[in-house]
């Protein structure tokens, strides 16, 4: 099941993916404010802008009462992490209702180390409520080099690295 937002009033409409063609125009009318809108399903060929950006890895946010379960890729440089809203211009947005998390809240930089393996490192925002590991808060301007596995909260939210598997 796929779940598509609606642009009027942010209303979630499911539907079951697997009953259409890629590359298939949808339709959809919201049942809460009548908006009707359309999708296009994606092609499984990714564009070549897409093929070039290489995912390293993922976060997966943990489902809770503000949100369902969420992975999101991380790419390689600055991954900023926050609240969705249409104009926030984040590169990882968590859909969630949870007022605890700011519009831009944490960044987990993804880069190389001398030995070419990929490193992450975490830091807050800023944000209102600070970026948790370990239940100890980020001071500001501090990063911390987190690795697969590592649990980090904002908010009421918990948040999983998944770091990608290189051989």
């Amino acid at each position: 099941m796929k779940k598509v937002r609606c642009p009027k009033c942010d209303n979630y409409i499911a539907f079951d993916e697997t009953r259409y063609e890629p590359g298939q125009k949808l339709v959809f009318v919201c049942p809460d404010c009548n908006k009707q809108f359309a999708i296009r399903l994606k092609s499984p060929l990714a564009s070549s802008d897409q093929q070039e950006e290489e995912i390293c890895g993922s976060i997966v946010v943990i489902e809770n009462v503000f949100h369902f379960k969420q992975e999101l890729p991380l790419r390689m440089g600055d991954n900023v992490i926050g609240r969705y809203h249409k104009t926030s211009g984040i590169n990882t947005p968590i859909e969630t209702n949870d007022p605890s998390i700011d519009f831009t809240h944490c960044i987990i930089n993804v880069s190389r180390d001398k030995q070419g393996r990929l490193k992450y490192i975490l830091r807050d925002g800023p944000s209102n409520t600070g970026t948790f590991i370990d239940n100890v808060i980020l001071g500001d301007r501090e990063r911390r080099v987190i690795s697969d596995g590592t649990i980090f909260t904002i908010g009421a939210t918990s948040v999983i690295l998944k770091g990608k598997v290189e051989k």
